[in-house]
This record gives structure tokens, sequence and C-alpha cells, in this order.
């Protein structure tokens, strides 16, 4: 097999290699930040000390997400990041920032309406709120 050349293993054929997917967040801490991502993510409460993790409880069906205390701050860009996909990205965005996120350089995107805009976290982790365009 090549480098780059992927041996896929179809799920259907063993469930037990498909892994279930979290989604934890590194910050200093998590108690302050938890109400930040419960309202932008809009789910319903933090379950948990945050020492070092808070569970964010959201609604029947979403993926888990979890804060993560650590020791260091932030320094630089997220190699992974969430996108916040949304029918109304400027509103969502309008929001966001209420809540204390703040918007890193202009949005992305041609023509009279933008695709995305990289925001970043009270903490400074980056995500991105972009426009939910209706499939074809």
């Amino acid at each position: 097999m090549a480098s780059g050349d992927v041996d896929p293993v179809p799920a259907e054929l063993d469930p037990s290699l498909r892994p279930r997917l979290e989604i934890g967040i590194d910050c200093r801490d998590p108690v302050a930040l938890a109400p930040f991502w419960i309202a932008a993510l809009g789910y319903q409460g933090a379950s948990g000390d945050g020492a070092p993790y808070l569970d964010l409880v959201g609604p029947p069906g979403s993926l888990p997400v979890f804060l993560q205390r650590v020791p260091e701050p932030k320094l630089v860009k997220n190699r992974i990041h969430l996108d916040l996909f949304s029918a109304s990205p400027e509103q969502l965005c309008r929001r966001l920032e209420t809540l204390g996120a703040i918007p890193l350089g202009e949005p992305f995107g041609s023509g009279p309406t933008w695709e995305w805009q990289v925001m970043a976290d009270p903490e400074g982790n980056e995500f991105c709120v972009c426009r939910d365009a209706p499939k074809p």
C-alpha cells in the first residue's frame, strides 16, 4: 500500500470498529467557559465539577461535548475546529458576540452574502459560523 492510501474496513462488517465521537474543548476554566458553549450550541446545561472535565448536556441525539481543564493557555491556531451551520449566520454571529465570542478577520466567501466567519470563544478557541445553504 502506497503512502497516503487508506485500507478501509467497512463499518457495516464489524460495528465494533466504528468509533464513537465526542468533542473535547481544551480550556483553562471549564466552569467559566461552559455558559458560552451551552448557549452557542443550544445545549441544556452542564454536569461535573470541571476538575478536569465538565460535560455539556445536549438535547437528545446531539453529539457529546465536554470541556477539559488544561494548565496551559491556548498559544497557536487549532488543528481541528467546530463549524456551526446556520440559515442566518449573521444573526448567529451577533448572538455569539454578545456571549463573548470575537470575529477573527473578515468573513470568507463571494457574492452578496458570505459563506463563513472564523470566530474565537472567550478563551481563544477558533470555530467557524457557516451559512447553511439549501441542498440542491
